[in-house]
Formats: structure tokens, sequence, C-alpha cells
């Protein structure tokens, strides 16, 4: 609207009906609209006339977009009342307690309302489970957004997790402390020492197979677990003897399996269980912290063995002469205690999990296992049986990294991403209110017919032409996405290369059940394999960098 604002046309039709008084006579006294306080008094009414209608319009914008918020219609579902409450969490655990996983909860649901979206009161709080790239967009990269565990996680992990910061500055200081660890010097380190592990466990497989007669199967899952353990736990925390890191992955495997528990502190609870694990981690890690810094008190010679714990404790016992933003990322015990727990979980349960599900769907899908193998024995050479694979030979291995990546959308190992909203607003066009948990359903996203075409097929062809922004999920987006991504990928190319350039292999058990409890999708029986060595002139083939 042109003509000037409100209050500029007030004083255009006052300057009008009023003409300016005449000028004083030389050297008589000012009258009193010539006062210098008439003159502030009537400054000070113009700025605070404009303060009313500046308040006025932006309330009347606010207001605007709140009825929009209002109007719009909560996500179909379950009303918030006790009695729904306690049957919709009791539906969650029970499906999670059964062979089909805690998703089936999730897919019928979404088979009965029909859409991308829905709500159930789960766990004391109101759930929504929206799948589409619009809503993962704006609910992972949106400040009004905040990362929200269920109670239960943030229990096991402790309140000082890099997956359990509620605040961005909270989580960008933790993440800003843990990101050295995934460094170009770790990473290249980490990817020698998980391929010297991956040798290690195809010979063994390979002088069971010739020494057996008929050979057994071997089961995916424990093998997996076995390296991957090994390999992040050595990054993490080095010195640890053999006995208590075997009761570490013990301990670690139970937190996991409370994850998801109903949260009883009762005896005999999964959830109970779980909580004294965390307290025996909790117990070996304070201890080793405890006699590193006895052996180096007042000493500044390098430790022995320089993993990421140790550099965690180095910068939080720096001299206070050091610059401000090293002192700003030292982590207090508390903080190093969490977050390796919650590292150990992240590098090694999920992988693990990941390479296993990789295994069946090649096994399901022979025909892409055999051009697999012939595409990686083209990358290996008999001259170099013996060379560890570099982050350069991964690097090249583009078919290779399209099945891990198809794997990981078949797999969905992290099924969604919670988000708590700060205020009320909308979401994919329904009415989100302040304290909701919006959680974004990446499984759903990823067997979506209108993002992926056969969803359900093993396909790594369709990641030959770019991915819809926020349609690949797997390891989240914006600024919470996973950190230890790359150390993933690497583990899954490097144990797929050394598996598909050694053997053939076949399902033992095609039984499809899911584990009990577990807070990560993976087979009841671990995915056993029978094996068939590609040849001797094959096996033990490495990748050729020269």
């Amino acid at each position: 609207m042109h003509g000037g604002s409100p209050v500029d046309m007030r004083r255009r039709h006052a300057s009008a009906a009023c003409p300016c008084p005449p000028p004083h006579a030389a050297g008589a006294p000012p009258g009193f609209l010539g006062h210098p306080l008439f003159a502030a008094a009537a400054a000070a009414c113009i700025v605070a006339a404009c303060i009313v209608v500046y308040s006025k319009v932006r309330r009347s914008r606010k207001g605007g977009r709140a009825t929009a918020v209002a109007t719009a219609p909560p996500p179909p579902g379950r009303g918030g009342g006790w009695w729904w409450a306690a049957v919709e969490t009791l539906s969650f655990v029970a499906a999670n307690g059964s062979g089909r996983g805690f998703y089936h909860f999730v897919h019928a649901r979404h088979r009965r309302y029909g859409g991308p979206c829905f709500r159930a009161p789960l766990f004391g709080a109101t759930h929504v489970f929206v799948s589409s790239p619009g809503a993962a967009r704006h609910l992972l990269s949106d400040a009004g957004f905040a990362k929200r565990y269920v109670r239960t996680v943030a229990d096991l992990l402790g309140e000082h997790s890099l997956l359990c910061a509620a605040s961005h500055a909270r989580h960008r200081a933790l993440r800003r402390a843990i990101a050295p660890l995934f460094a170009a010097a770790p990473t290249a380190a980490f990817a020698a020492a998980f391929d010297a592990l991956a040798r290690r466990l195809v010979l063994d497989w390979s002088s069971r197979h010739s020494s057996a007669s008929p050979p057994a199967a071997v089961v995916v899952l424990d093998a997996a677990l076995g390296i991957t353990f090994d390999a992040i736990c050595d990054m993490l925390v080095c010195t640890l003897p053999h006995g208590k890191k075997a009761q570490l992955q013990r301990d670690v495997l139970a937190v996991t399996q409370a994850m998801l528990a109903f949260p009883l502190r009762l005896p005999g609870t999964r959830f109970y269980r779980g909580l004294h694990a965390r307290k025996r981690i909790m117990d070996v890690l304070s201890q080793e912290i405890a006699s590193r810094r006895r052996e180096n008190n007042g000493s500044h010679q390098h430790p022995r063995n320089k993993d990421f714990l140790q550099s965690l404790l180095d910068r939080s016992q720096s001299d206070s002469g050091e610059c401000e933003e090293q002192e700003e990322e030292a982590l207090t015990d508390e903080q190093i205690l969490d977050n390796i727990l919650t590292l150990i979980i992240a590098g090694q349960v999920t992988t693990a999990t990941a390479i296993t599900w990789m295994v069946k769907y090649l096994a399901d899908n022979r025909d892409i296992q055999e051009t697999l193998r012939s595409v990686q024995l083209e990358l290996a050479s008999n001259k170099h049986h013996d060379s560890p694979l570099t982050l350069q030979h991964l690097n090249t291995m583009d078919f290779a990294y399209k099945v891990v990546k198809e794997s990981l959308r078949m797999a969905t190992i992290v099924s969604w991403f919670p988000r708590v909203a700060l205020e009320d607003c909308q979401v994919a066009g329904f009415h989100i209110k302040k304290g909701w948990i919006v959680n974004v359903d990446a499984r759903s996203l990823h067997y979506d017919p209108t993002v992926y075409d056969n969803p359900t097929v093993f396909d790594p062809s369709r990641f030959d032409k770019d991915i819809k922004p926020y349609s690949f999920l797997v390891f989240g987006a914006g600024g919470r996405t996973c950190l230890g991504m790359n150390l993933a990928k690497i583990m899954m190319l490097i144990f797929l290369h050394r598996l598909v350039t050694t053997f053939r292999w076949e399902m033992a058990d095609d039984d499809p059940s899911l584990e009990k409890w577990a807070m990560f999708p993976r087979l009841k029986n671990g995915c056993p394999i029978r094996l068939t060595p590609i040849g001797p002139h094959q096996e033990n083939a490495s990748y050729n960098g020269d």
C-alpha cells in the first residue's frame, strides 16, 4: 500500500490543518512550543506511536501463523488418554518382543491410518511418525526441533551422550570434541587395523572349511560383532586386557537389548539388567581412566598407547595457558564415559548388523553376488595377496559401494530419528503440539514406491543416479549426521571385499524371524551361511594397488 505509514499520514494532516506559528521577534523569549523539552517530548511520542503500530502488526502476523497452526488437523491416531497410552505402549513392547520386531508396530499403524503420518502415545509421550522427504528436511534442519530419544535410551547411554544432547549448542560442543577421532590419519589407521582383522577371519574360515567334513556353517553376525568390537575398542581404549574386553562386549549387548524395554527398575527385568550392565561398563572405564592418570601423574612422556581415550584425557588435563577453543572442547569424566559407551554401540552393534544384512541380501541375490565377485577379482591380484587395503583402494570400489548403500537402505538399521517440537507448529500439514516427539520414519521412506522404484527389490544399480535430497537417511541428515559414517562404510567395504574374493556363499537357514528385544533389527539366527572357496588360485586375493 502506497502513501506512507499511518503515523506519516496523521502528521501530514496535522500540518495542513494548523499553519506554522509566526517567527519570534528578535530578542523575544521563545514560547512553550519552541522549548527544547517540547521537542524531546514530541519525538518520544512519535517513537512510542511507531512501536505501538509495529507491535500490533507483529502480533497480527504472529496471530495469523498461530491461527493457521491451530486450524491444521492433528495427525491421525490414538489420543493421549492414559488408557490408550497403556494400550499402545504395551503393543509396541509386545512387537519388540516378537519375531517381527518393533517396526511391525509402526508399519501396522501406517496401514491402519494411511498416508505418511500418524501419532501414538508411547512411554508417556505423544509420538508422531512421518515419512516424506519434505518433512525430513523440515525436521532435521529446523532449529525449532531438538533431538529426543525415549527415556530408556537416555538412561542407558547417559545424559552426556552425544546422541542424547538436546540443545544444539551442547551437541555442537560434544561433536567438536569427538570429531578428531574421525580425522584422516586415525581413519587410515583404523582401515588398516580392520583389514588385518578381516583377513585373519577369512583365513580362519578357510582353515575350518578345509578341516571339517562336511564344512560347518558360519554365523555372520557373531563374526561381525567380534571383529567390529575389536576394531572399535582398540581405537577407543586399546589397553583393556582380554578378560575385561570380553565382559565389556557382553555388557554392551545387554545395554542395547534394554534400550526399548519397558522401564521397570525391578530385578529380573531387561531394563534392570541393562542398567547394571551400564554400571559395570562405567566402572571398567573409570578404573582405566584412574589407572592412566596414576601412571602419567607428573610425567610429560608420550603415552605408549595413544588411543582416543588418551587424547580426551590429554585435552581435559590441558594447562590453563592453552587456547580458549581447546579448553571449550575439553570433556569432563562423565562426558568421556558416556560417549565412549555411545561410540562403542554406534560403531560396533550397528555396523555388525549392517554387515549381516548385506551378506544375507547377496546370498538371496546370487546374480548380484557373482557380478560383484567378478568386479572385485579384477581389482585383486595374486602378486599382492598380502597387501593391506588402503583408503585409496576403497575409493575405487564403485560397484561394491553401491552394494553397501543398497544394503543400508533395505536394512535401515536406525529405523527413525526422533525430534521434539519446541513450540506448536505444522509438519506435513498436521498440527504438532509443543513437547510432542516427531520421528522421521526412515524405514518407511526407504520403502516408499514414490521415492524408490520397486523398493523391496535389492538393486544396487538404483544408485547409478543421484537420489533425491532427504530420501536416503541411513546416517541421518543435517547438523546431526552420523560422525562415524565413513568408518561404517570402511568396515562394510573391507569385509565385503575379503569375503567375496575368497568364498561363494548361500544361506544355511532361511528363517526370517528377527531377534527379540533388539534395538536394531537383525536376524534371530544370526545369518548362518555355507561357504564354498572360489578356487585355490583366487583364494585370499587382495586388492592390487599398484
